[in-house]
């Protein structure tokens, strides 16, 4: 199945258009498309959240990391202030994206 989004007309891809694009381009209605891509990423979500990766053949990793308190400072003002420890996703992106993003004949990283 082939996905085209170059008439999209923002350079980001929304929710709004992936669900018009599997109404469009698999036959779904209007309100199971949404309904479905609300569900894929309310999973994705929803293991973040317990702490767990998410891995998507072809496509990529997605993982929580866990990032240690450290000192900072106000850019404005020059003054310390300490930033707390925090939890981040961290994206990862498979061999198979980045020969795609690269293109043929492109240096592997």
């Amino acid at each position: 199945m082939d996905f085209s989004v170059e008439s999209l007309e923002t350079p980001a891809l929304t929710k709004a258009q992936l669900a018009e694009l599997l109404f469009e381009q698999i036959g779904l209605n209007k309100r199971e498309s949404k309904d479905m891509i609300d569900a894929f990423f309310d999973l994705i979500a929803d293991s973040l959240v317990e702490g767990g990766d998410v891995k998507i053949s072809g496509f990529g990793n997605f993982q929580i990391r866990t990032k240690a308190p450290r000192p900072g400072r106000n850019p404005r003002t020059g003054e310390a202030i300490p930033i707390q420890a925090r939890r981040v996703v961290t994206f990862h992106a498979s061999h198979k994206l980045k020969e795609q993003i690269q293109g043929p004949g492109a240096e592997p990283d």
